[in-house]
């Protein structure tokens, strides 16, 4: 059962990720990523997966040290508990990348493998897109915001 609730998280989530990296203008994909709710089912597995190992839950989070999580990761609920809270993660911070992408005019040919690199090593991906979130919002050499320019009396 464990086995199978570990895979499941990620089979939940990845739906999602696709429509964001396949269908990125389709008008329901802006609608679904738009949606906290959709790390609800992933969370559902966290929890059937947390509950068993609570109380060494418990003690790797209430007291953060080296050798208790490891203690947790060793329990196949330990480790799946981790992957489907790593999995609600990586897939909340990936729709926050994808509307915010669409925000700026970023193209899906520059943001679908950006996407595809969130779910494999968030980490690395969510700075190398807040540099490119950096660049695209900063106005273009020589243009000057009217509305920050003082009005003459």
């Amino acid at each position: 059962m464990t086995g199978f609730l570990f895979q499941l998280s990620f089979l939940l989530a990845s739906p999602i990720w696709a429509l964001m990296i396949f269908a990125p203008n389709w008008r329901p994909t802006a609608r679904v990523a738009s949606s906290p709710l959709t790390v609800v089912p992933i969370l559902v597995v966290y929890i059937t997966m947390a509950v068993p190992v609570f109380p060494e839950l418990w003690t790797a989070v209430s007291n953060p040290d080296i050798d208790k999580f490891r203690d947790l990761a060793a329990l196949a609920n330990g480790a799946g508990a981790i992957w489907a809270q790593v999995i609600a993660w990586d897939l909340l911070l990936g729709q926050w990348m994808f509307l915010e992408a669409r925000r700026l005019g970023i193209s899906p040919w520059v943001m679908s493998p950006l996407l595809v690199f969130t779910i494999l090593f968030s980490p690395f991906a969510f700075p190398l897109f807040l540099v490119l979130r950096a660049a695209k919002a900063r106005p273009a050499a020589g243009v000057t915001d009217r509305a920050a320019q003082p009005v003459a009396p």
